[in-house]
């Protein structure tokens, strides 16, 4: 072998080697950015629950700068529903932004959550059947993110947990760009979940 091909052959090596550790460089960059950002939970912490909606505005999570924080407040304001159902609304028509909140949503959560308001309970921690949907002091709401919760620009679907479902339940959000405020588009989480041990005769 003349020095000219031991002087391309060794090129050629070190060529290949670096051409190996750039492609394993970048294959597990890709995967450690798989999901980045995505597929989280993020827990919010309160010490009481907001009785109206001036209250709901004084929480720090009323900016509305996320959308995990007008999901946790969603949970707040449908908190309210049991007792007192206008004050509830109220709460939801601040969290709806540039929209009203509609008379058929209105007839929807009635229709949901009259005789039933335990589903609301179920998304705070530690509310469970056992204990007829107890929450855990202080409240703490869990908001979760998939790797689809953004695919549409301006529009988010994310998830809580009910201690009554096997299954996460969404609420769909609309962000307005001109503030970066995300407001509430949808529930979606107001399905029927597992009876309160009080309430279930199988129990």
């Amino acid at each position: 072998m003349s020095l000219f091909d031991s002087i391309k052959n060794a090129a050629l090596s070190a060529l290949k080697r670096e051409s190996r550790k750039a492609v394993n460089k970048a294959v597990n960059t890709a995967v450690q950015n798989i999901g980045k950002g995505r597929n989280h939970t993020e827990k919010f912490t309160f010490t009481a629950l907001p009785a109206n909606v001036d209250e709901l505005k004084a929480l720090p999570e009323a900016k509305l700068d996320t959308a995990f924080k007008t999901t946790a407040l969603t949970i707040l304001a449908l908190s309210r529903y049991e007792a007192d159902p206008e004050a509830a609304f109220a709460m939801l028509s601040f969290l709806k932004g540039p929209e009203e909140l509609s008379t058929s949503e209105k007839s929807f959560m009635k229709d949901r959550l009259n005789g039933k308001e335990y589903k609301v309970r179920s998304f705070f921690e530690g509310a469970v059947p056992d204990n007829d949907y107890t929450p855990n002091k202080p409240y703490v709401i869990s908001v979760i993110e998939n790797p689809y919760s953004f695919d549409n620009d301006n529009w988010a679907t994310l998830y809580v947990t009910s201690g009554g479902a096997d299954n996460p339940r969404n609420i769909k959000l609309r962000k307005k760009p001109s503030t970066g405020e995300w407001f509430l588009n949808d529930i979606q989480c107001l399905g029927d979940i597992r009876l309160p041990k009080s309430e279930d005769k199988w129990a």
